[in-house]
């Protein structure tokens, strides 16, 4: 697409905003900046100045900032598939896995978007994703987290399996933990969101209770986590990120670490979305709950996130 004269202006003022910026250090500046464009339009100033100064842009911005603003910036400056391969390998690399990010990426992304995950991973992160994660993991966890992983289709329904995997779930419900546990992982980690939305309303018709209530009687953990995240984003993604959102503003003390890379990572994709199930679930606003929730610099930048809409 060739850009128009008053899209090369306008990435030549950022750039040169962004220089400025960095002589100074203003960090509200920088981060503002940047928020207030779409992820496409920062990878185009990241050219720009590299022709303009011959170096870095994220090297430049890193150089300069640090802590969580820093953390903000390169997440904001990194492409959205390249940014989920660095926050699992962040995550399976790190010290300790963090369990809660692989549950968070591979129970909400399509397999459109996971095979394309496991493409730059490899690229960027000079490894296997299935590798590191079967590495890393254990049991039941592992397996689902695989099934996750391997899953070529997310659309379609099986009407014939309607109602025999909610009698399979039903009856797993009152068997012991550990044949509970596979029948469930078969078929969480094997059907299409369209098709368990529909599992689970037949589940509830027959047994008068929530898919939930059964996943949380019959396991714990890590796994049970994983279990519920897989049931909630079937039944609606955008309010599995309210919720998510919602309880890394409402521990001891904000996890600023959840909070940013949800904003991020969503910020293009369903956003808009989040905030209306935010605003019906929790009768607040995403962006007033955030105000008083994180550091200065990083919280007006994220509500910054909250209310620009990119092209």
């Amino acid at each position: 697409m060739i850009k128009t004269c008053s899209q090369v202006t306008d990435l030549r003022l950022i750039t040169v905003s962004l220089s400025s910026c960095l002589t100074g250090t203003y960090e509200d500046t920088i981060l503002m900046l940047l928020a207030s464009r779409s992820n496409n339009q920062r990878q185009e100033i990241k050219v720009e100045y590299k022709k303009a100064h011959g170096k870095d842009l994220v090297s430049a911005l890193k150089s300069e900032l640090g802590g969580l603003f820093e953390t903000l910036v390169v997440a904001l400056m990194t492409p959205p598939i390249s940014y989920d391969a660095s926050q699992l390998h962040k995550a399976l690399k790190g010290v300790g896995t963090d369990d809660d990010v692989l549950i968070e990426i591979l129970a909400s992304r399509t397999c459109a978007q996971i095979k394309d995950i496991v493409k730059v991973y490899k690229k960027e992160c000079g490894g296997k994703l299935e590798k590191d994660i079967t590495g890393d993991t254990s049991g039941n966890f592992q397996k689902l987290l695989i099934m996750l992983l391997q899953r070529s289709n997310d659309e379609g329904v099986d009407d014939n399996r309607i109602e025999k995997d909610a009698m399979e779930l039903i009856a797993a419900g009152k068997g012991k933990v550990g044949t509970d546990e596979e029948k469930f992982i078969n078929i969480l980690g094997n059907r299409s969101h369209e098709h368990l939305r529909l599992v689970f309303d037949a589940y509830k018709k027959v047994s008068g209770n929530d898919i939930e209530d059964s996943i949380e009687g019959a396991t714990t953990g890590n796994l049970e986590n994983l279990m519920l995240a897989v049931v909630k984003c079937a039944k609606s993604v955008p309010a599995y990120f309210a919720e998510s959102l919602y309880r890394s503003m409402r521990r001891a003390g904000t996890d600023d670490q959840t909070l940013m890379r949800i904003m991020v990572s969503r910020g293009e994709t369903d956003m808009l979305d989040i905030r209306a199930c935010f605003k019906k679930m929790y009768g607040a606003s995403l962006y007033t709950t955030i105000q008083p929730s994180s550091l200065t610099c990083v919280r007006l930048t994220l509500c910054g996130m909250t209310v620009h809409l990119y092209n």
